[in-house]
């Protein structure tokens, strides 16, 4: 039985005996790039079934087909928190989604705020630098990337979930005193490059379900606090502790 060198992400059904038919793109990536053939072997997840390790059946320019052989791993999910983080350079930008996927944020969300730089971001991309970051950490589940939505919707959005809000001017305790012992749904708030707006700050200050924390004596730029604070709340709270 050849070694498995390659993991794949797919839409579709994994089981024991499960064909599975790959895109286009899939198709180009193993053979064409990978240079796989009939008879080698691809790790597979789908964010539902776990990874199966399945064999090459078919294999053409244009697709290919797989059928899994035996789960090798069983669905591990992440905690449920969110990464809301407001847009900055491009490729800045495609750092916080791949990192946390890889630290393990269940869901990711840009948002816009007052003094967000990005007008815009391309949705379907950042999926799928979410995707290649599952693909190449041995993760089993692929956070959803959300489209870019106003900083009060995505608020409104939270409900009672606790928020974490890393606040650049706050002067106090750190992160990781700061934090209260709360399990359940969370949610990380990165500000941009020009930091929250005093209405902004004054509105999330005042909900009763955000702890506002500080990310040590240095202000960050928004991909490192990104990152820490991550690393902060997964030591306190998440599946580190």
């Amino acid at each position: 039985m050849s070694e498995a060198k390659v993991r794949l992400y797919v839409d579709h059904p994994l089981g024991a005996a499960q064909s599975v038919v790959l895109s286009r793109d899939q198709a180009h990536y193993l053979f064409g790039v990978m240079r796989l053939g009939v008879g080698a072997a691809v790790l597979l997840f789908n964010s539902h079934d776990g990874e199966w390790r399945a064999t090459v059946t078919e294999a053409g320019k244009r697709g290919g087909v797989l059928q899994c052989d035996v789960q090798t791993a069983q669905l591990q999910m992440p905690p449920d928190l969110w990464l809301i983080f407001a847009p900055i350079k491009k490729a800045r930008t495609d750092f916080i989604v791949e990192k946390a996927t890889e630290m393990g944020a269940r869901r990711i969300v840009p948002v816009q705020t007052a003094f967000t730089n990005a007008g815009r971001i391309q949705q379907s991309r950042l999926q799928a630098h979410a995707v290649e970051a599952a693909e190449q950490c041995g993760g089993t589940f692929v956070p959803e990337v959300t489209d870019l939505a106003r900083l009060d919707r995505v608020l409104a959005d939270l409900g009672d979930r606790q928020l974490m809000f890393c606040d650049e001017a706050l002067a106090g305790a750190s992160a990781a005193s700061a934090l209260p012992g709360i399990s359940g749904p969370w949610a990380i708030l990165i500000g941009p490059e020009g930091g929250f707006s005093e209405a902004e700050r004054a509105r999330l200050h005042a909900r009763e379900t955000a702890h506002p924390v500080q990310l040590g004596p240095r202000i960050l730029r928004a991909d490192t606090a990104a990152v820490a604070a991550l690393t902060v709340w997964q030591q306190q709270l998440g599946d580190w502790a």
